[in-house]
């Protein structure tokens, strides 16, 4: 066995793991991007109602 040829395929899979780990987190965080806007946009969407429902007494 070639201790330079296993190495170089090491290096290899290390390389596409690290590749598909980084593409699986980019994914990850992308979907949590999506809900937390999502979320946002429904506080805020609550938040127009309360004021909108809630007359403002002014002096």
């Amino acid at each position: 066995m070639n201790f330079c040829e296993s190495s170089k395929n090491w290096n290899k899979r290390k390389k596409i793991y690290q590749a598909m780990k980084l593409n699986l987190l980019v994914s990850k965080k992308e979907s949590y991007e999506r809900k937390l806007a999502a979320i946002k946009a429904s506080i805020s969407k609550l938040e127009e109602q309360i004021d909108s429902t809630n007359p403002t007494v002014e002096s």
